[in-house]
């Protein structure tokens, strides 16, 4: 793997096709850290980090600590039929080429199948379930992630004070309806020297779990996007 493949740091913009393209959910994240997974030079795989949305995970994770550190693996997509343990390899290097300290937060989306193997394979410590929540539909556009639904909102009203169920209420009216948010498989990984990641272990407000497991369904990942030679 070393011989053929390398992970090198890229720019937002070498990842957009990525994942609006072929990454399921097909929207982009906030984006603090991308690498691109490298084969010869053609690029094979995109992985970023970015500020997880949760700010009460942020400050409840590890009992406050390293709140300013703090990161969530939120788009990894690599293309089909790639040789075994290359992305168990690529998420590594990604992992390595983080600044140090960091904690990392990563998440399995139950709805499409996932248990989250890639981060049992390369030794992140499972926390359980996220909490139950809503997602936000409009008829007719089922196909919209929420966050994009909340996102195209923006703000109508005059002062900015009416809260953003009402909003959308306003906007779609008997067209927007909820429905029960998949719950995802929650995992950490910790960044940083033995003393730090012992520190974070310690105060880590959810209890480490068994790994889940189950049958795995992979999502179409075959389009090519056209951004696929080596950024210099």
């Amino acid at each position: 793997m070393k011989n053929t493949c390398q992970v090198l740091r890229i720019n937002y913009h070498a990842c957009v096709e990525w994942f609006t393209k072929k990454h399921y959910a097909h929207r982009i994240p906030s984006v603090s850290y991308a690498f691109g997974l490298y084969q010869h030079t053609s690029l094979i795989g995109v992985c970023s980090f970015g500020r997880p949305l949760s700010s009460t995970l942020v400050s409840g994770a590890i009992n406050g600590l390293y709140q300013e550190t703090f990161l969530e693996l939120n788009r990894l997509v690599i293309n089909e039929n790639v040789a075994k343990n290359t992305l168990s390899f690529f998420v590594g290097r990604c992992l390595r080429m983080l600044p140090k300290p960091n904690v990392v937060v990563s998440y399995a989306d139950t709805s499409y199948g996932h248990h989250g193997y890639i981060y049992q394979a390369t030794n992140w410590l499972y926390t359980g379930l996220s909490a139950k929540a809503i997602n936000y539909v409009i008829k007719g556009q089922e196909h919209l992630h929420t966050m994009t639904v909340t996102d195209k909102l923006g703000r109508t009203d005059t002062h900015g004070s009416l809260p953003q169920v009402q909003l959308l209420q306003q906007k779609y009216g008997d067209d927007l309806y909820t429905v029960a948010r998949p719950r995802k498989h929650r995992y950490f990984y910790f960044i940083g020297s033995k003393k730090q990641q012992k520190e974070m272990v310690a105060n880590l407000s959810y209890p480490i779990q068994p790994y889940p497991k189950g049958d795995n369904h992979r999502y179409d990942a075959s389009h090519q996007p056209s951004t696929q030679g080596r950024l210099i």
